[in-house]
Order: structure tokens, then C-alpha cells, then sequence
């Protein structure tokens, strides 16, 4: 599998900065938080993306994803969120990042919230397809588990939009990773991993500091052959008193790779 980090953990981080932790502690992508307060969004002119192509290509670093924040199943007009979501679509072309992350976000009924998503889903694949990039659906907010997401993605049956699996958000909702990897397998896009002290407390921890089942979920993907990317997606943006990540990611990429090495 390859190893990667989101820029969620060093927040407002000059991609050129970005790359070389990547670098240093043998990363092999990085997931970029597509926010106007980030260095990637999609306001980026021409040039800005050519040069940030160039960049990734020159360190030998892949960007994974553009995690983006469009919430495909919040109630309201589907035109702001299809125009939102091909805006990520067109950068993550540009950039070239095969993925782009959206949020459920649903605030309907449950019915009406997997319906609203795949109708906006099932319209959006089709420029993905033409763009080369694949779209996933979170594990989060309305859809955390594996059983919720595949709800949206059986209807949309489309090849270009996949699932990614959260390991928090499948576990907060009750879901073990076997069963979560037997709903999302045939969809899945690549997996975040993180660790946190309890449900009650999600403050991000060193991997394998936690309570997060991350064993569990490394033997479920090794045992099926699985062999995708794994992304460290450590929320410094939204807990300033954890510590930094910068310092962490040596120990954190050792702790994934000795979990691969002993479900192998």
C-alpha cells in the first residue's frame, strides 16, 4: 500500500513546505484540503495550477485527493453543488490528482438524503469521467458507516464515484472494519486513518495512541489483497492545542508500515 498525509494537519502550509515532509519521511502522496485559506482551492489561476503540477511531479510526490467540501446530500437546489463540485473536479484534473472528496451532509430524511445525493452524483460522474478523476463519498456527518454510503452509491452505479472509508466516523457509528470493508470494497477509493482518546474525546493522537481499531482495519484490507493508499488525516486544523504534526510523521508512517508488515 502507499502512505500519505493530509494537509488538514499542518494548516496554511506552502506546498513546496508540504512536499518536502512528504519527502523526508518517505510519504508517498499528500490529500490537500481544497480550501480558500489553503494554498490549493479552486480559485487558483492557470499558471498557479501548472506550477503546483509541477511541483508534486518534480518532488516524485502524488496528490491523492482534493478534499473538498461539497455536501452532496444537504437539502436545497442541486445546481450550487454540482458547480461547487466541478470546480474540484477541474482543479483536481489540473493538478493531477485522480480523486476528488465530497461530504453526505444530509439534513433530510434518510430517504430523501440518499436520493438527493445520488441524483447529484449520478450528474456529476459523467464530467468526472470526461475529466479522468473518480469523486468519493466520505464516511461523515449523515453517512458515517459503510452500510450508510453504500445506500447513495448502489443507485449511482457508476465506476467514476467510489467511496472513502474513515476510520473514525465508521467506528463512532457502530460499525466494525469488517463489515464496513464488505459494504464499501467494491467502491473504495483509499482509506484515512487516524487515532483519537474516545469517542467523547476526538482530539487527534499519534497513530496507534488511540482507541481506533487500526489493526483491525490494516488486517481486513491486507487479508483481501487490498492495495490501496492509506492517508493520515491528522485534524490539527480544528484542535490547536494537539501537537504538531510535522513532528509525528516519522513515527506515524513506522507505525503503518509495521501494521502492513505484520498482516502481510
Amino acid at each position: 500500500m502507499k502512505l500519505a498525509f493530509s494537509t488538514l494537519g499542518v494548516p496554511g502550509l506552502p506546498v513546496p513546505d508540504v512536499l518536502a515532509l512528504a519527502s523526508a519521511h518517505g510519504y508517498h502522496g499528500v490529500e490537500l484540503r481544497a480550501h480558500p485559506e489553503e494554498p490549493v482551492h479552486p480559485g487558483l489561476s492557470p499558471a498557479e495550477r501548472a506550477e503546483t503540477a509541477a511541483l508534486f511531479r518534480s518532488a516524485g510526490v502524488e496528490p491523492l485527493c482534493l478534499a473538498g467540501y461539497a455536501r452532496v446530500a444537504a437539502p436545497g437546489d442541486d445546481s450550487a453543488v454540482l458547480a461547487e463540485l466541478r470546480a474540484l473536479l477541474q482543479l483536481a484534473h489540473d493538478l493531477e490528482a485522480p480523486f476528488v472528496r465530497v461530504f453526505p451532509g444530509g439534513r433530510a430524511d434518510r430517504e430523501e438524503a440518499d436520493a438527493i445525493a445520488a441524483r447529484r452524483l449520478g450528474t456529476a460522474a459523467e464530467d468526472a469521467a470526461a475529466l479522468g478523476v473518480r469523486i468519493l463519498l466520505e464516511t461523515h456527518d449523515s453517512h458515517r458507516t459503510g452500510a450508510d454510503v453504500i445506500r447513495v452509491l448502489g443507485p449511482v452505479g457508476h465506476r467514476q464515484v467510489g467511496a472513502l472509508w474513515d476510520v473514525m466516523h465508521t467506528w463512532l457509528g457502530g460499525e466494525q472494519p469488517a463489515q464496513t470493508y464488505a459494504a464499501l470494497a467494491p467502491h473504495l477509493g483509499y482509506v484515512q486513518v487516524k487515532d483519537i482518546t474516545s469517542a467523547e474525546d476526538t482530539t487527534p493522537l499519534p497513530l496507534g495512541a488511540g482507541v481506533l481499531p487500526l489493526t483491525e482495519c490494516v488486517d481486513v484490507l491486507c487479508r483481501d489483497g487490498w492495495d490501496g493508499w492509506l492517508c493520515w488525516e491528522y485534524e490539527k486544523r480544528w484542535y490547536e492545542q494537539a501537537a504538531p504534526l510535522p513532528g509525528l510523521l516519522a513515527a506515524g508512517r513506522d507505525h503503518l508500515v509495521r501494521l502492513l508488515g505484520e498482516a502481510a
